[in-house]
């Protein structure tokens, strides 16, 4: 099977050339596009979930002889979570060979973090299926690069440490509130407020109401734990 001079960038892009390029296409063929002739990238994205886990378990590992598990699980989940595939993807320009259905092109799904970390993994497991799991882990390794060495210390999710604070200090858990809503309906961008039951908080803007919320959660416990 011949592939499109896009794909064929895109191997460029990836660092891999596919012995069944079915595969590629596959991974690049999002659901708004599948008939029964045609898959879709969702059971390889089931797949990449579980290989991209594994790669980054090793390297963490690797990197960190002396971290305990508890310290461990939090980088694992910044290294493995949507917006971080998301944001690989964009370094690759995945949005830009995406097969998608006239719906999702309208609603500026090539830009989506959910559908770009979803093709992401989706081109882990098609590599990970034509070449093995040393030619995926090699790709993944590459693509996330200094990401993995420079994980942040503490890596919690930012709205899941702001309820511990507030846990630990026998308060309520904090609430999210929506400030505004702006742009278009394809790229919507967010104003959340992050508040405690003291009186406490912070907002962030972002380009989705959860990133918002990590964001602003993020801000009001930095200024919690550096009064």
């Amino acid at each position: 099977m011949k592939i499109s001079a896009e794909l064929k960038a895109f191997e460029g892009r990836i660092g891999y050339a596919f012995n069944q390029p079915e595969l590629l296409l596959r991974a690049v063929t999002h659901s708004s596009m599948s008939t029964p002739n045609r898959d879709d990238n969702q059971r390889l994205e089931f797949l990449g979930d579980r290989v991209l886990g594994l790669v980054m378990c090793e390297a963490l590992l690797e990197a960190d002889t002396a971290a305990s598990e508890g310290q461990l699980a939090p980088r694992f989940n910044a290294l493995v979570r949507k917006e971080a595939c998301a944001d690989v993807a964009r370094q690759i320009d995945l949005g830009a060979v995406l097969k998608l259905g006239r719906s999702e092109m309208i609603s500026g799904g090539r830009r989506k973090n959910a559908l770009l970390g979803d093709a992401m993994e989706a081109v882990i497991a098609a590599v990970y299926r034509d070449g093995g799991f040393a030619a995926a882990k090699a790709m993944v390794l590459r693509l996330w690069g200094k990401r993995i060495h420079e994980v942040e210390e503490d890596a919690r999710d930012a709205k899941t440490a702001l309820q511990e604070w507030a846990q630990a200090r026998k308060l309520p858990p904090p609430h999210y509130r929506e400030l505004a809503r702006k742009g278009p309906d394809h790229a919507p961008v967010f104003t959340i407020a992050a508040e405690l039951k003291t009186g406490e908080s912070e907002e962030a803007t972002a380009p989705s109401k959860r990133a918002a919320e990590q964001a602003a959660a993020k801000a009001l416990l930095h200024r919690l734990e550096n009064p």
